[in-house]
C-alpha cells in the first residue's frame, strides 16, 4: 500500500483516543436512545411500557427487560409493577439533552440542504457521536443560516 504522507500515521495515545471516544459513544447511545423514547412515550401515553419499547425499537421483550434494568440500576428510570416505566428526575434530565442533541444535528442537516426524512434518520446515528465542541458549530452554523432567511 502507498504512503500517504498528507495524512500521517497519528501517535498511539492520540489513535487511541478516538477508538476511546468511540466505545464510549457506543455505550451512552443506548441509554439514550431509551430514556429519549420513554420521555416520547410518557409525553404521548402517560407511561411507557415494555411492548411499546420493544415495537419501536425493533427488539425483543426480553431485550428491552435487561436494558431497563440496567437503566433502572443507573438509577435513570423506574418500574412500577402492573404499569408501565417511568423516568426519574436524572433520566428526564437525560433524555431532554438528547431531544436537544438530535434536534440540533436535525437542523444542521436540514440547513445543509439535506431532506427532513433523511436527516431525521442521519440525526439518529450522529446525535451520539459528536462532540460538545462540534454542536457548539453545528448551532451556531444553524443560527446564521436562519438569520439570513
Amino acid at each position: 500500500m502507498k504512503n500517504n504522507k498528507s495524512n500521517p500515521l497519528l501517535d498511539v495515545e492520540e489513535h487511541a483516543q478516538g477508538f476511546v471516544q468511540v466505545r464510549a459513544a457506543h455505550r451512552r447511545e443506548l441509554m439514550d436512545d431509551y430514556v429519549e423514547l420513554i420521555a416520547d412515550l410518557i409525553r404521548e401515553f402517560g407511561e411507557a411500557r415494555q411492548v411499546e419499547l420493544a415495537a419501536r425499537l425493533g427488539v425483543s421483550q426480553p431485550t428491552v427487560a435487561k436494558t431497563l434494568k440496567r437503566l433502572a440500576n443507573a438509577g435513570l428510570v423506574r418500574q412500577l409493577p402492573y404499569r408501565g416505566t417511568f423516568l426519574t428526575p436524572a433520566g428526564e434530565k437525560l433524555a431532554l439533552e438528547n431531544r436537544e442533541r438530535h434536534n440540533l444535528v436535525e437542523a444542521f442537516f436540514i440547513a445543509l440542504g439535506i431532506s427532513p426524512e433523511t436527516a431525521r434518520l442521519d440525526a439518529e446515528g450522529v446525535e451520539h457521536h459528536v462532540s460538545e465542541e462540534t454542536l457548539e458549530a453545528f448551532r451556531r452554523f444553524t443560527q446564521r443560516q436562519s438569520q439570513s432567511l
